[in-house]
């Protein structure tokens, strides 16, 4: 059951919604399938006078952390508009606007005290890719005091294994997954 959700306490967070990411490879969804469905959210948001931020993800110069895996080299350059939320999907005169510098929405970039001014205690969260920014996020948000929710069926990965995964096995245990549609039956 999805508990129903207060639009005066309720944030929706799109991420890295931007032309980008939404070009990339993507799977079980492709990243129009994605925005598609996160416009029906952000639709549904704005509706009720609820917050929606549009996140996008800007990699700081520099070749980051030493890992084991690393992520693919970035270009030197960016295409023009790479960074961009894909057209249609933002309300540049009422959404909240973060840019990030990593995988996740709420480190070093103020989003938390930005939805605590606004009374927001609950984010639902959907975007590319599931178990990176998605995920990320969805941990920073918890880690901040807020409630998560995650529309299932409004995020996408590099593939339906790492979709899965981050759907059945992390993501429940530090939110709740729901539906598009159930997510918009709570907020009715």
């Amino acid at each position: 059951m999805t508990p129903a959700l207060d639009p005066s306490r309720t944030a929706l967070v799109l991420v890295d919604l931007q032309n980008g990411v939404v070009a990339m490879p993507t799977a079980p969804l492709s990243g129009e399938e994605v925005v598609a469905a996160a416009t029906t959210l952000s639709a549904h948001f704005r509706g009720l006078k609820a917050p929606v931020v549009t996140v996008s993800v800007a990699y700081p110069d520099g070749d980051g952390p030493p890992v084991d895996a690393p992520m693919p080299a970035m270009p030197e350059t960016m295409p023009p508009g790479w960074d961009e939320i894909v057209d249609g999907l933002a309300e540049p005169d009422t959404d909240i606007r973060i840019t990030k510098p990593g995988w996740g929405a709420f480190a070093s970039t103020g989003l938390s005290d930005i939805l605590r001014e606004r009374g927001v205690d609950t984010v639902v969260l959907a975007g590319i890719a599931t178990n990176f920014g998605v995920e990320q996020t969805a941990r920073e948000a918890v880690g901040c005091g807020f409630a998560v929710l995650v529309a299932s069926d409004a995020t996408s990965s590099v593939s339906a294994e790492h979709h899965e995964f981050a759907l059945t096995r992390v993501l429940p245990m530090i939110a709740r997954v729901r539906t598009v549609d159930e997510l918009v039956e709570a907020g009715s």
